[in-house]
């Protein structure tokens, strides 16, 4: 790794970017969601387009507001079981924080996307704890062929889960962002760190001889003594 990249690893602050990237996420999840549960009426994406419960468009068909409130995992996943599924939420949770704690610091990929992670879980489990159920709100899709309706937490898990996709793909081609090269090189002068290593001589090796020095000088000065 460059000197450059040597110092960016070491100037950088791991738990700051972490725990600033879930406090953004989970405060912007909260926000809409109060927002959507004030001013939209509960949706249903399969209602017509003049029913009282038809989803508010946004950009045409394609994104629309549909106020849900879901029981079950992300994306409405796992049926109802928010209780459980709360109880999981904690123990995420601390795998998130304890794999931030041991390896965070050494890449920062990891640390951005352990922080999305973060941020979704806890907003989402804030909701489960609080409501019983989680309030998602974003449709999108073509027509009939509509994807699961979720919000600004299932959205930041998503994009996690495909960093750390990239990263096991792409591995240490990412190179500092994901700590590739981190470690501390040798010294400048090519040898052990810390010590000078042109000026010693290597263990075991022979100190020239006086006739050897003797000779050097004699050719030096042109074969006369």
């Amino acid at each position: 790794m460059s000197t450059g990249h040597v110092a960016r690893m070491r100037s950088w602050h791991p738990w700051a970017v972490f725990l600033g990237i879930a406090s953004v996420v989970f405060v912007l999840d909260q926000l809409s969601k109060a927002w959507v549960e004030a001013t939209f009426w509960l949706a249903s994406v399969a209602a017509p387009p003049d029913s009282p419960a038809a989803p508010t468009p946004v950009i045409g068909d394609l994104v629309r507001i549909a106020r849900t409130w879901n029981d079950g995992g992300i994306f409405g996943l796992f049926g109802s079981s928010a209780t459980i599924l709360g109880l999981a939420s904690l123990v995420v949770v601390g795998v998130i924080v304890w794999v931030q704690a041991t390896q965070g610091a050494r890449n920062p990929l990891l640390t951005v996307a352990l922080g999305l992670l973060l941020g979704g879980a806890v907003g989402n489990l804030v909701d489960r704890l609080r409501l019983g159920y989680v309030v998602d709100w974003v449709d999108m899709g073509i027509g009939e062929l509509r994807f699961y309706t979720f919000n600004v937490a299932d959205a930041a898990v998503s994009i996690a889960v495909v960093l750390l996709i990239g990263m096991g793909l792409l591995g240490t081609r990412l190179g500092w962002l994901v700590g590739a090269g981190s470690s501390d090189t040798a010294g400048a002068d090519g040898g052990v760190p810390g010590g000078p290593s042109a000026s010693a001589a290597a263990p075991g090796s022979a100190a020239p001889s006086p006739g050897s020095a003797g000779a050097d000088r004699s050719i030096t000065n042109g074969g006369h003594p």
